[in-house]
């Protein structure tokens, strides 16, 4: 009896292991539902009251910010606890195109198209369609990478293979964590600026826009970060990330925007250095 009594307590607590992972998510949807929201409310205010305005937006950056840290932990979570799940896989891909994919244009629009240009204007419209375009990429970026996840029979040869050190191009996460450190870096409205200045720092915006999706959707590569904390050497990681935690509390305007500008740029300077390692060794190879 006690053996079955114990088993019985085993797999109620497999079960309730369950739910752990899925709660992060629906943490990170949330933080995507009020980055919306923050958003709109900052949107309304700009033009009468920029300094309330900015308090959105800063809200709104900072929810991005948390949701990226509840989706890097539904992941860890659920493989340390060994209840990973192909719905959760799907419920985490859903959560992603709401929190990094809607969220962030709708701050980058509120922040800096809406509040810079006019509605009529083509500047406005090119930039609405950037959006859009971004949101596709995302969208194509998490299809993609759930495609390669199963590596199913039907791709076509050739296609890139997923393996755990890696992504193929850049993950929705830091796409939208780099957009949410600027704001948070400075989330005065760009109307603030004035007309000339501020005309000229919303078409960096498009133009950065523009980069982040077509690196979503390129075939870079970028580190997952899985196995960080998993060799030999975990008290070093974890002096680390205690040190990069206090930098963050203390100057988290600076730290987070280096840190998500790193990430996003460490793809395309390995890809480069590969290129030109491969052409280097083809030239040697002709002498």
């Amino acid at each position: 009896m006690e053996i079955e009594e114990n088993k019985t307590v085993h797999r109620g607590l497999k079960k309730g292991l369950y739910v752990i992972p899925t709660a992060f998510t629906a943490a990170n949807i949330a933080m995507g539902f009020l980055a919306v929201i923050w958003s709109i409310r900052g949107f309304q205010v700009a033009a009468a009251d920029p300094v309330q305005a900015s308090g959105y937006f800063n809200y709104a950056a900072v929810a991005i910010g948390l949701a990226i840290l509840f989706d890097t932990l539904d992941g860890r979570v659920a493989r340390m606890t060994k209840t990973a799940t192909e719905i959760g896989v799907q419920f985490d891909s859903l959560a992603d195109v709401l929190t990094f994919g809607i969220a962030p244009i709708a701050l980058i629009y509120s922040w800096a198209i809406g509040a810079t240009f006019q509605e009529n204007s083509s500047e406005h419209g090119f930039g609405v369609f950037l959006l859009f375009m971004y949101l596709m990429c995302g969208a194509f970026r998490l299809a993609r990478f759930n495609l390669q996840a199963t590596r199913p029979r039907v791709l076509l040869e050739g296609t890139p293979k997923l393996d755990k050190k890696n992504f193929v191009g850049l993950p929705i996460p830091p796409a939208a964590g780099l957009l949410a450190a600027i704001v948070h870096f400075r989330p005065m409205p760009l109307s603030f600026y004035g007309e000339g200045l501020g005309r000229f720092y919303a078409m960096l915006t498009m133009i950065l826009i523009a980069v982040l999706g077509l690196l979503m959707v390129s075939t870079i590569r970028y580190s997952s970060m899985k196995t960080v904390g998993t060799g030999r050497r975990n008290l070093y990681v974890v002096l680390v990330i205690a040190a990069i935690g206090m930098l963050m509390w203390l100057y988290s305007n600076y730290v987070l925007l280096i840190l998500s500008a790193a990430y996003v740029s460490h793809g395309v300077v390995w890809y480069v250095f590969s290129l030109l390692r491969t052409r280097r060794a083809n030239v040697d190879a002709r002498v």
